[in-house]
């Protein structure tokens, strides 16, 4: 059982009881679920993330105050806290009276706010461009077991993907950097025997090319210490976190630097090739540094497209 289903579980047998029992006047407005931080939020939980912060338990998301004031709040925690210790046999940690980081009684609001710096899930264009991307995959990951109130599904819907341009903006980038890491720089850092810089740009080409493919498949890159796995689940392209693997984690011999070089050409095939399929591209060549202009020059909104084509990464 990950945590996600021991939270739902933790929930359905004792939460949804104790809301429906002591506060059915107030089900109208609440929601409930279990999202943000914590590799069980992303699903990917296992007999090591047990260490720390895995115990049942859920969030209770509220309004604001002119629909729910502190005093029905303040009882909410307590009827919170008071729900058993146990289950399925973990045991939940002593909640503080605001309710824990991650579970208890919390204001949408502020759970939001913390995340990604506004409290209604409306960015600007600037916003859009400068929230990391760690923190949308949080404000969107897990899942929403009850939500009576519909603002937390609203917040989270309208969250869910970035805006088509903003997409395309950051996608440019990310092709760009590519092509400089990878496509030249590896190379030439041979080339003067700076082997470390060498492997400097493959890191650079990796993280680039792992967020174009997220990218590609409309889907936020997360923490950088869940992205192989999340990579490796992904519809599209997802074959690649294989071959990047063995970029980082391989020498930069002279024998192996040339293979290496070669899967970078091959890397760089294979996303042109998902370029062109979707359609986000007009240039015919394998130079990546083209299409990222390619892709920039098809933003519709022309003070976006305008920005300098790193302004997004």
């Amino acid at each position: 059982m990950n945590g996600l289903e021991l939270s739902e579980r933790f929930y359905r047998e004792y939460g949804e009881p104790m809301l429906s029992g002591q506060f059915p006047e107030l089900l109208p407005y609440l929601a409930v679920g279990l999202f943000g931080s914590g590799s069980e939020c992303m699903g990917f939980d296992d007999e090591v993330s047990r260490d720390h912060d895995f115990e049942p338990g859920f969030m209770l998301l509220l309004p604001g105050e002119d629909v729910i004031d502190r005093r029905t709040a303040f009882q909410l925690e307590r009827a919170y806290a008071k729900l058993p210790k146990e289950c399925m046999g973990f045991t939940r940690s002593t909640v503080a009276p605001v309710g824990g980081a991650r579970h208890g009684v919390l204001r949408t609001a502020a759970f939001f706010e913390d995340k990604i710096g506004v409290s209604d899930g409306i960015l600007t264009v600037s916003q859009w461009l400068t929230v990391p991307e760690h923190a949308l995959s949080e404000a969107t990951n897990g899942k929403l077991f009850f939500d009576g109130y519909g603002e937390v599904s609203r917040i989270r819907e309208g969250l869910s993907r970035y805006p088509e341009d903003i997409r395309r903006k950051k996608l440019a980038g990310e092709l760009l950097l590519m092509a400089q890491a990878g496509q030249y720089n590896y190379t030439r850092c041979l080339k003067h025997g700076e082997t470390g810089a060498a492997q400097l740009a493959i890191a650079e080409f990796t993280k680039a090319t792992m967020h174009a493919v997220f990218l590609l498949n409309g889907v936020y890159m997360p923490y950088y210490k869940w992205r192989f796995r999340a990579m490796r689940a992904l519809p599209r392209r997802s074959m690649l976190a294989e071959t990047l693997e063995v970029l980082l984690c391989t020498d930069n011999e002279p024998a192996t630097a040339e293979s290496k070089y070669d899967m970078i050409e091959d890397v760089a095939s294979d996303v042109i090739d998902e370029l062109q399929t979707q359609g986000l591209t007009k240039a015919i060549c394998g130079d990546l540094e083209k299409h990222a202009y390619s892709v920039n020059d098809s933003i519709e909104d022309g003070g976006i497209r305008n920005l300098h084509i790193l302004a997004a990464v």
